[in-house]
């Protein structure tokens, strides 16, 4: 029933949001260039990795030899001038479509890590491998209450908030979940 509901929502999303799509990937490419996707490695379901899809929101060099960083959000120094205002409106999220698509990811989950992260939070605590059970999403309950995830303080509050959303989840709750991004994507509101 879910993967349904993510394969008609995701097609759903991508006819009605085309001409948002075209023209976030116009201004990204005319801000920075090519390539106007980021791709990045993250760890899905069953702990296997996939390629995660985003608008490009950060110059190519956004983080110096390699080394991962936590995004501040939309206060972080990195971000381009289309890349703030995609972060503010999460339109840099629009590619994610795909992902749903390809059944990588669903609409609603946990928001899937890169490794080196998820390396830092299962020092603090393991239970994080609870999480591969299920797809990770798009949106999800963290997201809503904990916002962008830019300490390992915040990391940790959203284990809790994902292993909660795990353990209770209902298709109203994924409803109510999807309901409330949209209204805050819409009207501006920080996560």
């Amino acid at each position: 029933m879910k993967r349904t509901l993510d394969i008609t929502l995701a097609i759903f999303c991508l006819i009605i949001f085309s001409p948002v799509i075209l023209l976030c990937a116009l201004a990204v490419w005319r801000d920075v260039g090519r390539p106007v996707i980021f791709r990045q490695e993250r760890i899905g379901k069953g702990g296997k990795p996939f390629m995660i899809y985003k608008f490009r929101s950060m110059g190519k060099d956004a983080e110096e030899e390699n080394v991962p960083r936590l995004s501040l959000g939309v206060n972080d120094g990195r971000l381009t001038k289309t890349g703030r205002f995609l972060r503010e409106h999460h339109l840099d999220e629009l590619p994610q479509l795909w992902n749903v698509l390809k059944g990588d990811m669903s609409f609603v989950g946990y928001r899937p890590e890169r490794k080196y992260f998820i390396d830092k939070i299962m020092e603090q605590d393991n239970r994080y491998e609870r999480l591969y059970a299920m797809k990770p999403g798009v949106t999800s309950l963290a997201t809503l209450y904990n916002g962008y995830t830019d300490s390992m303080e915040k990391m940790l509050k959203r284990l809790e908030l994902d292993l909660y959303y795990q353990e209770r989840h209902t298709l109203r709750m994924d409803l109510d979940i999807l309901w409330r991004t949209f209204a805050k994507t819409v009207t501006g509101k920080v996560f």
